[in-house]
Order: C-alpha cells, then sequence, then structure tokens
C-alpha cells in the first residue's frame, strides 16, 4: 500500500516525485562528514541517488575522504538496479567503524558515474551535514539516505513500509 505523500512546501521536494527506476546526478551541494573531532569527509563534488521513497544518498570520491581511514570489508549486498556494492568499514582514531559505507565497483551501466565513489550512512557518525544542516539517518537500518529539511517523505524504513 503506497501511503499519502506529505505535503510540499517551497524549496522543497517530495521523494515521492522522486523517480523508479532511481537515477543517480551529480550535485554541489557541500557534504560534510565528521566524526570525533576528525573531518571524514568533505566535499561540494558528491553524486546523489533519487529513488521514489527513499531521500538521497550521496556518493563521494575517494579524494573527499580523509586519507588512511578506509578499510575494505567482507561484506556484500546487491541491488536491482545499481549492482553488486562493497562495504568499507572507517578507522577514525582507535575506533573502527564497521560497514558504514558502501560502493559500487563495477556499477550497472546507468549507474556508471558511481565507480570509484563511496556512500555512507550517517547514523554512525557524529554529524553529518548537507549545507551545513545536520541530517537525519533515513530509518530502518539497511537504507542510506540522508533526510535534510528541504526533503519529505514518508519515507522508506518505517514500520511497515516494506512493500512499499
Amino acid at each position: 500500500m503506497r501511503p499519502s505523500p506529505d505535503p510540499v512546501g517551497p524549496d522543497q521536494e517530495s521523494v515521492w516525485r522522486y523517480p523508479r527506476p532511481p537515477i543517480a546526478e551529480r550535485s554541489d551541494r557541500h557534504i560534510r562528514i565528521e566524526h570525533r573531532g576528525v573531518v571524514v569527509a568533505d566535499t561540494r563534488a558528491a553524486i546523489r541517488t533519487l529513488e521514489t521513497s527513499h531521500p538521497p544518498s550521496w556518493y563521494l570520491t575517494p579524494d573527499a575522504i580523509a586519507p588512511d581511514l578506509l578499510r575494505r570489508s567482507d561484506r556484500r549486498s546487491f541491488c536491482e538496479w545499481k549492482g553488486e556494492a562493497t562495504y568499507w568499514h572507517l578507522l577514525v582514531g582507535d575506533v573502527l567503524l564497521r560497514d558504514v559505507g558502501w560502493s559500487y565497483p563495477d556499477p550497472a551501466p546507468p549507474f556508471a558515474v558511481l565507480r570509484d565513489h563511496i556512500a555512507f550512512y550517517a547514523a554512525p557518525f557524529d554529524r553529518c551535514t548537507v549545507d551545513g544542516e545536520p541530517v537525519i539517518p533515513q530509518p530502518g537500518g539497511f537504507y542510506g539516505g540522508w533526510i535534510t529539511s528541504d526533503v519529505v517523505g514518508p519515507f522508506k524504513g518505517v514500520p511497515d513500509s516494506m512493500g512499499w
């Protein structure tokens, strides 16, 4: 059952107007991730994926990520649109954040732009921002969308949203 979209205000977008199948688009919005006083990532050259019912996920180039923090994970998953994802741990000081990022080393052709980019879940970090606004992690634990005040839902990941 499809839920009723939330009202859209000025300068807002509804995730219910995002496409399915999803798309990836370049963005110059300022994306920043901080944890334990370390700037983990900072860029104005990200790619966001847009999919019906999901807040955007933000993909960053490796040069936007602080050096020597990434560690490969053995975890894998599969997206029907993008292909096989590999996961990343992040070592910040003496803290290992496990499986906090994912990438598509060989994405499906419509998502070739995501090759060599890494997305991160917002929840494990002290602070993730889009244009300086702290984000709210997409509910549910599996999905990696970042919710900001300019994006309205309801969002996939809330209870009873499996069939959306």
